[in-house]
């Protein structure tokens, strides 16, 4: 299924999305009839700020939640319409997530975090812990493998969540405002290091931020105000003929 999903063009489509919640008495619409395509290979940034609705989306994006009417479908797939189970399955084959907080497990070592994903789909440890120090290493972490969260920056942690979301080589990848918690070097560095394996293996990257630096970074801009699309523009990255 993996190679067939990567084949698809475009690899994500959002028809007629909505999204409300119950808050009290009061009905809050988080997103509103979203209509969206993403191609495979692309680096889209959803842009807005705070309240804009753009976690919103990027949670319906990833089946983490259920939308109120309309559907999401990734390589043919109605993700939206999974149960827990088949969600999880799905997500172990096909996507890879960056979080702003690292999401790192404490009493692991590094090589123990990155090689989770794999530990996950049944690889033997010797196998899996071998992937995961390549995947440090080109991360810049030769250096760290053994070290717990506690004992690394918040930019070597950062790092680490990268080889880990990367490792599986998924076919997109979701980051949540990835550099949110880093200083301005870090999350250049950090940027790079997502665009450059996204080009390398070929994957589409939804990334979520408020900071209107990290859209220097994407193919295509989708910026929402009030669970609305109001723009929708390709950036140079992509007129350069960067994406598949």
């Amino acid at each position: 299924m993996g190679e067939e999903l990567l084949r698809k063009k475009p690899v994500i489509q959002v028809q007629k999305l909505r999204k409300e919640y119950i808050m009290g008495e009061e009905r809050v619409v988080a997103l509103r009839n979203i209509d969206l395509s993403i191609n495979r290979g692309e680096i889209c940034c959803i842009f807005g700020t705070s309240g804009s609705g753009k976690s919103t989306l990027l949670n319906q994006l990833a089946g983490l939640e259920k939308p109120t009417r309309g559907r999401v479908l990734i390589g043919g797939v109605p993700v939206s319409s999974l149960d827990e189970n088949g969600l999880a399955a799905f997500r172990q084959k096909h996507v890879g997530f960056v979080f702003q907080s690292y999401n790192l497990l404490p009493e692991l070592t590094a090589v123990e975090n990155v090689a989770m994903p794999l530990m996950f789909r049944g690889v033997p440890k010797e196998t899996r812990e071998r992937e995961a120090k390549k995947m440090l290493c080109r991360v810049g972490l030769h250096n760290r493998m053994n070290h717990f969260p506690g004992q690394m920056s918040g930019g070597q942690q950062q790092r680490a969540g990268i080889a880990r979301a990367f490792i599986t080589r998924p076919d997109i990848v979701f980051a949540d405002e990835p550099t949110g918690n880093l200083d301005s070097k870090t999350t250049k560095e950090v940027m790079e290091m997502i665009r450059k394996f996204a080009r390398t293996f070929h994957q589409t990257i939804v990334l979520v931020s408020h900071d209107p630096e990290m859209t220097e970074y994407a193919d295509r801009i989708v910026t929402l105000v009030d669970g609305e699309i109001i723009s929708d523009v390709k950036t140079e990255n992509y007129c350069k003929g960067e994406t598949g």
